[in-house]
C-alpha cells in the first residue's frame, strides 16, 4: 500500500488525477534501479563473496526506512551489494517470477498475490514478520472531530458530505486516496455503506501528507485514506473515522466489503531462489524485526530531517547495536 517520498521534494504535488495516470501498468523492467555503494566497491574479500541482493522499494516512507536499514546492514556488516528498484506493490511480485526481485521488505496483506506467487507458482516464500503492526483507515484532521463530534461515526458521513466536495469529486464528498497501487477496499466500502462519496486519487504518499498538513494548518475539511505506522501522526493531529469493525471474513469478497481494515502483522516476502541460495543475506532478512517507533524514527529522518536513506539508516544502526546485533547471522 504506499514513488516519491520526501515531502520536501514533492510539496505541492496535489494535482489530483494527473499523478494517478502515470502510475498504472508498469512492468518490472520499467522500474527505476539504483545500485547503492557497497563494501564490494572497495574490493574486500567479504564483499566479493557476498553477491547482490535485489530489493523492491515500494512507494511509502515506512517501507523505505525498513529497506534502508536492511540494505545498510547487508552492505556494511555482511559485505553484500544491494540493488534497489522503485516499484509499485503488485509489480514487485512480478519480479519474483522474472528474477528481477529478491525481496519485498514490507508486505501489507495481498493474500491474492500470496496465493498466486507462493502457493501456485512457488516462486516466492514468506520470510517472517517485520515486527511492525499495520492499520489502514479513514482519517480527518482533529479540528474537524472537535467541531463536529459525530463525524467520526460513518453513519453520519453523508450529513457532512457537502464539506468534502471538491472539483474532482463530481458533486459528492471526496475521499482522498494515495498511490493507485495501494491496498484498497474504498470503492466497495463506499458503495456497500451507501455513502455519498467518491474516491479521488492523489497519486502518492506525498500528496496525502501535503493535504493533511494543509487541512490542519488552514482548517480545511479533509477525509483521506492513511495508515499507521507513519511519522505524520507525530506532526499532525488526526482522528480516525469509525467504519463497521472488521470481523473474520468480512473482506473475503472484494465486491462486498462493508467493514474496516484489519490490523496486519506486516511481513517480508522473498523469492524462492533467494531463500534457497541467499545464505547469510537471507538469514539477516529473516531475523530482521523492529518496532513501529523505530521505523517512524528512520522515516522521519529521511522525510523531514534531510538525511539520505543511507545516512538515516547509519544513524539508527550506530545508535541501536543492541537491537540489530541478534539479526546478524553467526
Amino acid at each position: 500500500m504506499r514513488i516519491g517520498r520526501r515531502l520536501s521534494l514533492l510539496a505541492g504535488v496535489l494535482t489530483l488525477g494527473l499523478a494517478a495516470a502515470g502510475c498504472g501498468g508498469a512492468k518490472v523492467e520499467t522500474g527505476t534501479s539504483s545500485a547503492q555503494p557497497s563494501a564490494g566497491d572497495t574490493g574486500s574479500p567479504a564483499a566479493a563473496a557476498g553477491g547482490t541482493v535485489k530489493i523492491a522499494i515500494n512507494p511509502w516512507a515506512g517501507y523505505e526506512a525498513s529497506a534502508a536499514v536492511l540494505s545498510y546492514l547487508l552492505e556494511d556488516k555482511l559485505g553484500y551489494k544491494v540493488e534497489k528498484k522503485e516499484l509499485a506493490e503488485q509489480v514487485s511480485w512480478e519480479g519474483f517470477d522474472s528474477g528481477d526481485v529478491d525481496l519485498i521488505v514490507e508486505n501489507w496483506g495481498h493474500d491474492d498475490l500470496k496465493k498466486t506467487y507462493i502457493e501456485e507458482k512457488k516462486v516466492a516464500v514468506e520470510a517472517g514478520s517485520t515486527g511492525n503492526k499495520g492499520v489502514i483507515g479513514w482519517y480527518i484532521p482533529k479540528w474537524m472531530a472537535d467541531k463536529y463530534p459525530d463525524i467520526t461515526d460513518y453513519k453520519n458521513l453523508n450529513k457532512y458530505a457537502e464539506l468534502f466536495k471538491t472539483s474532482e469529486s463530481g458533486g459528492k464528498g471526496q475521499l482522498l486516496f494515495g498511490d493507485p497501487s495501494y491496498v484498497s477496499n474504498e470503492d466497495a466500502i463506499i458503495k456497500n455503506l451507501k455513502l455519498d462519496y467518491k474516491v479521488v486519487v492523489g497519486g502518492s504518499e506525498a500528496a496525502l501528507i501535503e493535504s493533511a498538513v494543509q487541512a490542519q494548518q488552514q482548517q480545511k475539511p479533509l477525509l483521506f485514506y492513511f495508515w499507521d505506522p507513519h511519522w505524520l501522526f507525530n506532526r499532525v493531529e488526526l482522528t480516525r473515522v469509525n467504519l463497521p469493525p472488521h470481523t473474520d471474513g468480512c473482506d473475503a469478497d472484494a465486491k462486498k466489503v462493508a467493514c474496516d481494515y484489519a490490523e496486519m502483522d506486516l511481513d517480508k516476502i522473498a523469492s524462492t531462489k533467494f531463500a534457497d541460495t541467499g545464505g547469510r543475506a537471507y538469514e539477516l532478512v529473516k531475523n530482521f524485526s523492529w518496532t513501529n517507533d523505530a521505523q517512524n524514527a528512520v522515516a522521519n529522518d529521511i522525510t523531514n530531517n534531510g538525511l539520505s536513506a543511507e545516512d538515516a539508516a547509519k544513524k539508527w544502526v550506530e545508535a541501536n547495536p543492541s537491537v540489530w546485533a541478534s539479526w546478524i547471522p553467526q
